[in-house]
């Protein structure tokens, strides 16, 4: 019995020695040895393209909202390293948003210059919800991610039949006015930002203990912390794509999808029928009405609506 159990040790452990050389036997035809006899290779447009894990490349400045991030001092150009190499490993998930930019990014832009924002808001927006109808642990919702009672002080319906929170124009519009208030308390537009993620109150009560009012020299919460820094990396990587590894054609973005507005003053007691005779089904209509939280429509204050609808033909890529 022992020498048995000595036996298979013995060729379990061979096998351990052996694997390195196996897979890059193995691996040969298809993938490039790298260190210790990995091999990595995946698969691109054309030749295949070999993927090694590196530190990425830093930009030599930065800034957010015009306002320079200083990153002479090693703490912020840490910072802000932390979060383009992290950025830069979604992979999936950052395609996923660039492409989703091809189709918001100029509507979000389009309202951050009406309501006079640096279109660098856009990439808050971005590190808020991904571009994506999300819910946070915090119940937090929409693309700008307000909570029930912020959002309905800055003007959004929110019930269960419409939540504004997920209206593109409506959401951008209310995270402007927001924005505009905390930069007229506070002077800079990154503080203003900053306050967006971690609320007035709890900037003020850290601007009151740590006499300061610079974000880059204020000790805040980890998520707060790192907050700036995300959006500023979402900036960099989103707009030199290339330089950080990532190769996507324009074809591979989203298009702007033709709608037209439909306006609702009245109640609608089935969407889905509402949809047919607009030519298109429920699931089109809520596509791009994300605000639309219900089969129907009750609307007895008589509000006016915009509905957005593809029009005929539009579905088709």
């Amino acid at each position: 019995m022992n020498s048995m159990k000595s036996l298979k040790k013995n060729i379990i452990f061979t096998l351990l020695l052996l694997f390195p050389f196996i897979t890059c036997c193995a691996c040969g035809n298809g993938g490039d040895t790298l260190a210790n006899g990995i091999v990595a290779r995946v698969s691109g447009r054309g030749e295949g393209v070999l993927q090694q894990i590196v530190v990425p490349p830093m930009p030599k400045e930065a800034s957010f909202a015009g306002e320079k991030m200083p990153l002479e001092n090693f703490d912020v150009y840490e910072s802000l390293q932390r979060e383009i190499i992290t950025i830069t490993h979604w992979h999936g998930s950052l395609i996923y948003i660039m492409q989703l930019a091809g189709r918001h990014k100029p509507v979000v832009e389009k309202i951050l210059k009406e309501e006079g924002l640096h279109p660098d808001f856009f990439y808050l927006c971005v590190a808020e919800s991904s571009l994506q109808p999300a819910t946070s642990p915090a119940n937090a919702k929409g693309y700008w991610q307000f909570l029930a009672s912020t959002g309905k002080e800055y003007g959004l319906e929110i019930n269960s039949q419409v939540d504004e929170r997920y209206n593109w124009e409506k959401s951008t519009r209310a995270a402007c006015k927001y924005l505009k208030k905390a930069f007229e308390k506070y002077g800079t537009w990154t503080l203003a930002a900053a306050s967006y993620n971690i609320g007035m109150a709890n900037v003020d009560s850290r601007i009151g203990y740590q006499s300061i009012k610079n974000y880059y020299d204020m000790q805040l919460p980890i998520e707060t912390a790192r907050y700036i820094y995300r959006a500023v990396a979402l900036k960099c990587i989103m707009n030199n794509p290339q330089v950080y590894g990532f190769h996507i054609d324009a074809e591979d973005l989203y298009k702007p999808v033709e709608c037209k507005e439909v306006i609702v003053k009245g109640s609608i007691a089935n969407w889905s029928d509402f949809a047919a005779k607009h030519n298109t089904n429920f699931k089109m209509i809520k596509m791009f009405n994300e605000w639309i939280r219900s089969n129907s429509l009750d609307n007895k204050s008589g509000k006016t609506y915009k509905v957005l609808v593809p029009v005929e033909g539009a579905r088709r890529r």
